[in-house]
């Protein structure tokens, strides 16, 4: 594949505090030492504007995929990696960027970050795990809201098992760029 003509959409799918944002930060700082065009689309910071106020009902969620998805299609159309590491925590809004992707004939790959439960509440960096335990959070995916695990994702990794740069090499290997020697 040709960066110079066609980009790509990776797409990292888990619970809160799977590794997502962590691994996504990987790919990116290694593909910048492959001098290739990348940006990274992080649900919790397009959540601070492009997504503000959508709230976390399946519609307003339904709703931050789609709009993450739609500027990571712009970005891959212009031959630019797009790197989106978000919740998503149902399978039919992100079938439904799958299937744009495919229609504009842009190669998208979901990446199901599928570190266990357990491991996510250990690290609990936004300290939901616990607010929800508590019942001060009523809307964490995986405690009070269901998580929909890809059925069929191009690669499945956990970050319990993995570093980061091995998360990234498995990434760029599946995007067809390795690391450089």
């Amino acid at each position: 594949m040709s960066f110079s003509t066609t980009g790509v959409t990776v797409w990292l799918t888990g619970l809160s505090g799977a590794g997502k944002t962590t691994t996504a930060r990987q790919v990116i700082n290694d593909l910048k030492t492959q001098h290739v065009s990348a940006i990274l689309l992080d649900g919790d910071e397009l959540r601070d504007g492009l997504s503000e106020g959508l709230g976390f009902t399946a519609e307003g969620r339904a709703e931050a995929v789609r709009r993450a998805g739609e500027i990571a299609l712009i970005a891959a159309k212009q031959g630019i990696v797009a790197i989106v590491s978000m919740v998503s925590p149902h399978e039919a809004p992100r079938q439904l960027v799958r299937q744009r992707h495919d229609e504009a004939g842009i190669t998208f790959i979901e990446v199901h970050v599928a570190t266990p439960i357990e491991v996510c509440e250990e690290r609990d960096p936004k300290d939901l795990y616990r607010r929800a335990r508590a019942g001060q959070e009523s809307s964490l995916t995986g405690v009070q809201q269901s998580y929909e695990k890809p059925t069929d994702p191009e690669l499945r990794l956990s970050t319990s098992t993995l570093s980061p740069s091995e998360a990234s090499m498995l990434i760029l290997e599946k995007i067809g760029l390795g690391l450089p020697t």
